[in-house]
């Protein structure tokens, strides 16, 4: 059973962000004036506008840039400070955090789409896809899922499958970017089950339980599959839509 579509409000002019909830944010980056992407570009670190002029492509570059600037933009709402000012460090694995402070974060972007998730005091991860047909979906099931979770998407009539695959994909990489490991860490590692009724269980190989993290699928645009992880089993989530006047 997939997920139902959320309702994506404006955000409240004071941002409060109590322990129990999760907010998550969606833009999208090619609807991004010109005017307001030089104003995100501005907000860029050193080393994000080196990363930025790597891009061979200039529509890969200037998504690149918007979804790192509207990063800046929500992040210094909460923290209260101008979007130029936040200040990132980076995991291990190369997870970006916050130098300082107490709040929890994660992005994800799929060609024109961009979803962040911010938390209080708890590990998050969010992935979003574009549904884009594949090929060989099924060699790359059987290649990077758990043995249950390609039975189960091979049971699937054949035309469920494409949709099916980029469900288990998007849970599966919001739950590594949570933990703080992406890919690098492999995805055979995550058991999925979509068999059970909303919310998708979460099983994983490791010693850690389904209690131990809340796990949400998202449908944050048509032709798009998205997954929200959370440190936790108790969570409330606000969604968000991020627009040109918000703290620029």
């Amino acid at each position: 059973m997939q997920s139902v579509q959320q309702l994506w409000l404006p955000p409240p002019a004071v941002l409060v962000l109590p322990p129990v909830q999760i907010h998550v944010w969606k833009v999208e980056l090619d609807k991004i004036s010109a005017i307001c992407w030089q104003q995100l570009a501005k907000t860029l670190s050193e080393d994000e506008q080196i990363r930025a002029e790597k891009f061979y492509f200039e529509r890969d570059r200037r998504r690149f840039v918007a979804a790192r600037g509207v990063l800046r933009s929500i992040l210094g709402s909460y923290l209260g400070i101008r979007p130029n000012q936040v200040k990132f460090s980076y995991g291990s694995y190369g997870k970006p955090q916050l130098a300082t402070g107490e709040i929890y974060f994660n992005l994800s972007h799929s060609e024109e789409l961009a979803l962040y998730a911010i938390a209080l005091h708890r590990q998050v991860g969010i992935d979003v896809e574009f549904q884009r047909p594949i090929s060989d979906a099924e060699k790359l099931a059987q290649r990077f899922f758990s043995a249950s979770e390609f039975a189960e998407l091979s049971a699937l009539p054949a035309e469920e499958r494409q949709v099916a695959f980029f469900r288990y994909w998007t849970c599966k990489e919001a739950y590594l970017k949570a933990l703080g490991t992406g890919l690098s860490q492999s995805l055979q590692t995550t058991n999925i089950s979509l068999l059970a009724d909303k919310p998708v269980l979460l099983r994983t190989s490791s010693a850690i339980t389904d209690s131990d993290w809340f796990l949400e699928e998202l449908t944050p645009a048509f032709n798009y599959a998205a997954a929200l992880v959370v440190e936790g089993s108790q969570c409330l989530i606000g969604y968000w839509h991020w627009s040109e006047n918000f703290n620029l």
